[in-house]
């Protein structure tokens, strides 16, 4: 596996033990279609989030959270709605949320954006 996709797998399996930590449950990881992919799909309550995990060991390129841009978040509720009409479940909201991870010197610090649209 490449340097950079083991670093991205690395802020997924962080980002999943942080929300699982905070009560979430976890219903897909890397879920696919055509059409895009959604990092983490999980419960909270009665609301479903969709979860974009970013994750940088450096700046140059920006911020992890600066990499999320509007496309990305419309990108993201598409995906959700598609994801949706393939389940027998409803749930009482959609939401979004945003994990970025920074690392630096070995060590990884954690930002929540929830609800980031």
């Amino acid at each position: 596996m490449a340097p950079k996709d083991e670093l991205g797998k690395q802020g997924e399996d962080l980002a999943a033990i942080y929300l699982e930590a905070k009560g979430m449950t976890i219903l897909e990881r890397n879920w696919r279609c055509r059409r895009g992919e959604i990092d983490i799909i999980a419960v909270d309550g009665q609301i479903l989030v969709v979860v974009e995990v970013k994750t940088r060991s450096s700046r140059s390129h920006g911020t992890a959270l600066e990499s999320v841009n509007r496309a990305k978040l419309a990108r993201l509720r598409m995906l959700a709605a598609k994801w949706l009409s393939a389940q027998s479940r409803s749930f009482g909201a959609v939401r979004i949320d945003v994990i970025a991870l920074e690392r630096f010197a070995g060590n990884f610090a954690l930002r929540h954006i929830r609800g980031a649209i």
